[in-house]
């Protein structure tokens, strides 16, 4: 087993030198503007995820994959090499879509707080379906003379 925080300084140590090495070693003219994201190595080493980000539209997101992926070896041996482990851990690059999920959660958002001053708009002219007060009130009678002092304290004369 491996530590937990030694992963973490591996796959951070990782994702620095992959963005290091794209933003000065690789010259392809199909690289966009890309940002390393995030970087998730496994328990035993051997495999490790880049995560990425692409300004552009999908033409662009295309095309830096490719770049990506015809310098994978070159990554990986610079990885390897920098690391210091015995085995280089393979890299896969995924494209992290961290701001097409904001756009559709703000959507979302968006379309629930109109809902909901829809709601609160049709609940101001609501009326009740019935009378205002549903319960029944038993009016009182008109007390009879000798109920009415005894009711005031005062003794009948």
């Amino acid at each position: 087993m491996t530590d937990p925080a030694k992963v973490r300084r591996h796959a951070e140590r990782v994702r620095e030198l992959v963005a290091s090495v794209v933003r000065s070693q690789i010259k392809d003219p199909r690289l966009g503007m890309i940002t390393i994201t995030d970087a998730r190595i496994t328990a035993d080493l051997r495999d490790a995820t880049v995560f990425y980000t692409v300004l552009g539209d999908a033409a662009a997101q295309a095309g830096t994959a490719a770049a990506l992926d015809s310098a994978k070896g070159m990554l990986r041996s610079t990885v390897g090499k920098a690391l210091g482990l015995r085995h280089s851990p393979t890299l896969t690059f995924v494209l992290d879509d961290v701001q097409d999920q904001v756009k559709h959660i703000d959507d979302l958002l968006a379309a629930a707080r109109n809902a909901d001053a829809e709601v609160q708009r049709i609940a101001a002219k609501a009326e009740y379906a019935g009378d205002a007060q549903p319960y029944r009130i038993e009016e009182d009678a008109e007390p009879e003379e000798g109920e009415a002092d005894e009711a005031r304290g005062g003794e009948r004369r």
